[in-house]
């Protein structure tokens, strides 16, 4: 690879550049270009200043509840408005609510709610990561994937909300305990805070590119510059924490050395000069002809959120070329690969692929049902922490999971967080996914149907499309789709960083070749008898209901600790409006 040997030492296969480049992104609308760095240095001064450890007291609930403090009355409604309200204020000119909540309104409709219509901790849990996962192949930091466990992080353990919006999560957690739930703009509001506060970190990886170019943030570049100080951001963003950001000579040598190679880095190059042309095209009437263009701070600032919010489905080109290598190896079409064939791939191939034995059962990726002749489930394995790069402090790239896109368009289908067995088989019959495309409704086979009919009688006649069953029900239905549903003893081994910071994912030489040398031993005779058994289905009666909440919940009143948080963020949102309307 020639990233890898450009940058000295041996990167994980997903810290190559992507091999192909998508469609351009599309024209931006819109003229103004907003400075958003001084807003947001505000905001975290604020939140910062202003937060405050919660001490909800027990014994009241929230509904109706009020207090005296300093003179002021403060009303239920006024602490949610003024949640709400702050985190509007924070993204407010971006054009983004509209689009994330049409994103979002088709699955809050189909999870499970309280019994004012609002979603619980884990459902927005559910709803924030499956966002991020689905439309930016983000992975964020404390909301991992949760690993089939009933007990889950919420969205206030997200380690960027903890660090940069403190205020936010004192919200948060009096709601819950409250346990008053949130509401579909409520989730919005969160997500696309979340969103904003991921985009400005961004920015300060645009800072340390212009440094890398010997350029200053405060004076105009030309169109040259320009594309060179993008090449260094995208180049320290999939490096992630591993880059050097002060070593300007170093890095110059790197980009030389890329340059030189060409290959994969090209495509980066490509990605980059379309999101300039499309810049360019958006804010054309702005622009004299009869110059060469100049770029501002601002205007670099503008481009590279663009490229933070295309990347995720840029690389994800990658990906599906990864996984196309893994199906010529599927014989059986099951979704899953021996692990001798998984292993077995010669140099002259696209992919080698080397995570060890211990990494693919600790994710779930291997099936063991067959004790000697172990495969690979391709979904499990596509979605492991091995395949994420540009991981930041805050956040992971991961590839794109295809079982999402299915969930939604079943959820949308739905609309309710259960449905009777009848039901879900006609919709998930006219399905279609990239190994399904059929032009008339499908044939599922008599043991998936009798396996819904069933999850369907043990939860009294509906079937909960949030459950492990379902899961590998689905999982069994779009193989290569959608993983299976491993019961993680502690979902802390789907966190990309647990692998990518010690590498320990791969297997060494001797280990892959004594897994080929096993497999090669089996005697014809063997393989004639598995083949002659009918494949059974792979299938655990194990039941978790992850959205699930617990019976009991403790209930706090706000409080004094009201008060303070509704002037609190009283003041936040004043601020962040005179802020942003600057």
């Amino acid at each position: 690879q020639p990233c890898a040997q450009a940058f000295g030492f041996e990167l994980p296969r997903r810290l190559s550049f992507p091999l192909h480049t998508p469609a351009g992104l599309p024209p931006r609308q819109g003229s103004c270009i907003p400075n958003r760095m001084e807003s947001m240095q505000t905001f975290f001064f604020l939140c910062l200043a202003l937060a405050i450890p919660s001490h909800a007291s027990t014994g009241a609930h929230f509904r109706g509840s009020t207090s005296e403090a300093a003179g002021l009355r403060v009303e239920t409604g006024e602490v949610e408005f003024s949640i709400r309200s702050s985190m509007e204020a924070l993204v407010r000119g971006g054009g983004r609510l509209s689009g994330i909540e049409a994103a979002l309104s088709q699955t809050f409709k189909a999870l499970p709610k309280n019994s004012r219509g609002r979603l619980s901790p884990r459902a927005v849990r559910y709803l924030v990561h499956g966002y991020f996962a689905k439309e930016h192949g983000w992975l964020i930091r404390g909301l991992e994937r949760h690993g089939m466990q009933a007990d889950t992080s919420e969205v206030h353990e997200a380690s960027i909300l903890q660090d940069r919006a403190p205020a936010l999560v004192e919200a948060l957690l009096e709601a819950r305990q409250a346990d008053r739930g949130l509401a579909l703009e409520d989730v919005v509001a969160m997500v696309a805070a979340l969103e904003r506060l991921i985009f400005d970190e961004s920015i300060q990886l645009l800072e340390a590119a212009y440094s890398l170019n010997y350029l200053t943030t405060e004076g105009p570049m030309d169109e040259g510059e320009l594309h060179e100080v993008l090449r260094s951001y995208l180049l320290v963003f999939e490096m992630g924490m591993r880059s050097n950001l002060s070593d300007a000579r170093k890095h110059q040598a790197i980009k030389r050395k890329l340059e030189r190679a060409g290959g994969s880095y090209l495509t980066l190059v490509e990605f980059e000069e379309d999101a300039v042309r499309n810049f360019g095209f958006a804010h054309s009437h702005r622009m004299n002809p009869f110059a060469d263009p100049q770029y501002t701070f601002q205007a670099a600032s503008h481009i590279v959120e663009d490229l933070a919010q295309a990347y995720g489905k840029w690389q994800n080109a990658e990906c599906r070329q990864m996984k196309e290598e893994l199906i010529k190896l599927d014989v059986d079409g099951d979704g899953r690969v021996p692990l001798s064939s998984f292993y077995a791939q010669p140099e002259t191939s696209s992919y080698q692929f080397t995570e060890s034995r211990e990494y693919l059962q600790t994710i779930g990726a291997l099936d063991e049902t067959v004790s000697s002749t172990p495969r690979v489930r391709i979904a499990n394995y596509m979605l492991g922490p091995s395949n994420c790069i540009a991981s930041s402090s805050y956040y992971s790239v991961c590839c794109l999971s295809e079982c999402e896109a299915i969930m939604n368009e079943l959820e949308g289908a739905v609309q309710a967080p259960t449905a009777p067995a009848a039901r879900l088989l006609g919709i998930v019959a006219n399905l279609t996914s990239s190994s399904y495309a059929p032009e008339a409704p499908r044939q599922l086979p008599e043991d998936l149907r009798d396996k819904m009919h069933a999850i369907a009688e043990r939860h009294g006649g509906e079937a909960p499309l949030h459950g492990r069953l379902f899961a590998q029900w689905l999982h069994s239905a779009f193989p290569q789709e959608c993983p299976y549903p491993h019961v993680h003893e502690n979902a802390a081994v789907l966190s990309p960083g647990k692998w990518l910071n010690s590498g320990s994912f791969t297997a060494p030489k001797e280990e892959r070749v004594r897994a080929m040398e096993q497999a090669g031993s089996a005697t014809e005779e063997a393989h004639q008898a598995a083949e002659a058994q009918p494949q059974a289905l792979e299938w655990s009666e194990d039941e978790v209901l992850p959205l699930e909440e617990p019976a009991q919940r403790s209930r706090g009143a706000l409080g004094g600790n009201a008060a303070r948080l509704a002037v609190q963020l009283a003041v936040l949102l004043a601020l962040l409006r005179a802020a942003f309307s600057g």
